[in-house]
């Protein structure tokens, strides 16, 4: 029987193995039987298991650049904290943290990721540059001030945010938690 978007439908069986069960636990079975497919389908799309993963990332990346782009846009709407904090929990709130362990965990993954993705922790850096262009676009409107160091705003922010959503048996934090934080890390930046 043959299975429509499997790369998809692949990527969808790893991302709730790794969200269950971590990320030493993603194996090419536990992928395929979360798929409900054999195990060859997915040897049959991808080199092999690294291949696959790397794929994974990849698209996992392609979901930031497009937040990327809904973020910028937001720039001049509602508030420059409410943005960020929203930006942050839908980075956070999905597969990112449990991504970084993989990648962390995986040498054969990092090596193949850096052909794309020379420098960096993949997913991080695509979400730090998310948050550099949105305080970008915000000082261009005069709602981030012109003296605000964007190159130091942004990965701290990231960094933050990591360490809020980093246990991934826990409850995601609260939205006051989240927006306390970047609070303190923007306050100094925003303007008057």
């Amino acid at each position: 029987m043959a299975i429509r978007d499997v790369r998809a439908q692949l990527f969808d069986a790893a991302e709730r193995v790794v969200l269950r069960d971590g990320p030493s636990a993603l194996t090419s079975r536990a992928v395929t039987t979360e798929a409900g497919c054999a195990k060859g389908v997915l040897h049959r799309h991808f080199a092999d298991f690294d291949d696959f993963l790397a794929e994974l990332v990849l698209d996992r990346i392609t979901r930031i650049d497009q937040q990327a782009g809904a973020l910028r846009e937001s720039a001049g709407t509602g508030t420059v904290v409410g943005n960020l904090a929203e930006a942050l929990s839908a980075v956070f709130g999905s597969l990112a943290v449990a991504i970084v362990s993989l990648v962390i965990f995986r040498d054969e993954l990092r090596a193949r990721l850096r052909q794309h993705r020379p420098t960096g922790v993949p997913l991080l850096a695509e979400a730090t540059a998310m948050i550099a262009g949105y305080l970008t676009a915000e000082r261009d409107l005069g709602r981030v001030r012109d003296d605000a160091d964007i190159d130091s705003l942004a990965p701290t922010l990231i960094g933050a945010g990591h360490l809020l959503f980093a246990d991934r048996t826990a409850a995601p934090p609260e939205t006051a938690a989240v927006t306390a934080v970047v609070i303190t890390v923007v306050a100094g930046a925003l303007a008057r």
